[in-house]
């Protein structure tokens, strides 16, 4: 069996399996091929990877040839009837594409379709990477953000720390309080379920509470849709918080959905001049209405960074962490013998396989 990496188009950075990933299959007898260049970005050679003894082939080659490919985005190459695709496809919105791959006769796994269960923690790609997203969003705020993060105390006067608000504590948000308390800012939380508010104080952070949410205990981990009485009263505590915070960071997204608006344009014309939002949930229309992904908006004296891709800014941590949940996925669909066996009855098979809806 040949399982293919592909190398991923710019400004994408990371790769799909690093050399330590990929000689984990090699030592159970599988071909594995790396498109040349595949892991430069993420500081792995096509040296390292023939050192623990996989190919370097083109993309064409591995478009022809490997049973498995792995690509973190839609791949570029022709797609032949058979293939197993693996990565994060974005399944719910790009339906047009899995219609087209399936008419083509590919076999997809979209890894962000995987059941957030116990047992998918280590497969579990969404949030191996919202890990990250949430550290960098704080840093990226403190690089835009003008002041101290911490309080300072000198013979010149002191400096009060920024007042850091979260929106939303799942895995990204929680890192991010972790980081933003470390910086020395006070922070405080906001969330649609009440059952992350022992996981936010545990992290010094103060948990913002608004009665009547709805149950989000069968979503996943994810946000889900609220009565519009919580929207108000939701909207009225956020924008409470927002008028007295230097830095927002949003991470409030919907499977299959727009993002919702948290930050109303009124509560961005309440913020003071040199605050900064960093709007994770951009690549889903944002949680602003003025975010745009991958660009820096400067509205009203309010710098507004939306980006959705952060994890790609450390490429390496980043593949590391995500070809190891690559690599528990496989195990479910690789024999002991090293071979492809797509018949297998398990739950987080049939939930990460992206299928036509008729």
């Amino acid at each position: 069996m040949i399982v293919g990496v592909l190398k991923e188009v710019a400004p994408e950075t990371r790769v799909s399996l690093i050399a330590d990933g990929a000689a984990q299959l090699i030592k159970k007898n599988i071909q594995v091929w790396i498109e040349s260049g595949a892991g430069q970005d993420a500081f792995c050679s096509d040296d390292d990877y023939r050192a623990i003894g996989a190919e370097i082939k083109s993309a064409a080659e591995i478009a022809a040839q490997a049973d498995v490919v792995l690509s973190i985005h839609a791949p570029t190459v022709p797609i032949r009837k058979g293939v197993v695709l693996i990565g994060m496809y974005q399944a719910r919105f790009e339906t047009e594409r899995i219609k087209n791959w399936d008419s083509q006769g590919a076999i997809v796994f979209s890894m962000e379709l995987l059941p957030r269960t116990t047992r998918a923690q280590s497969m579990d790609i969404l949030s191996s990477q919202a890990n990250i997203a949430g550290y960098k969003a704080v840093l990226t705020a403190a690089n835009a953000y003008g002041r101290y993060f911490p309080m300072f105390m000198t013979a010149a006067g002191s400096i009060a720390p920024a007042k850091v608000l979260i929106l939303g504590a799942g895995v990204a948000g929680l890192q991010a309080i972790a980081t933003a308390k470390r910086l020395g800012s006070v922070v405080e939380v906001f969330d649609t379920r009440p059952a992350v508010k022992e996981e936010v104080q545990s992290l010094g952070a103060k948990f913002i509470e608004v009665s009547g949410a709805a149950d989000a205990s069968a979503a996943g981990g994810y946000a889900v849709e609220q009565s519009e009485e919580y929207k108000r009263n939701q909207q009225a505590k956020i924008a409470e918080s927002i008028a007295k915070a230097d830095i927002v960071i949003t991470t409030a997204q919907i499977p299959g959905r727009k993002a919702p608006i948290l930050v109303t344009d009124e509560m961005l014309k309440t913020m003071r001049r040199g605050s900064v939002i960093v709007d994770l949930a951009a690549s889903t229309g944002g949680n602003t209405p003025v975010t745009k992904d991958r660009e820096t908006v400067h509205y009203n004296g309010v710098t507004v960074i939306g980006d959705s891709n952060l994890p790609a800014t450390m490429p390496s941590d980043a593949s590391k962490l995500y070809g190891k949940n690559i690599l528990n996925f496989l195990q479910l669909i690789i024999t002991k013998e090293g071979t492809l066996n797509l018949e297998v009855d398990d739950d987080l098979v049939k939930g990460a396989r992206a299928v036509v809806q008729a």
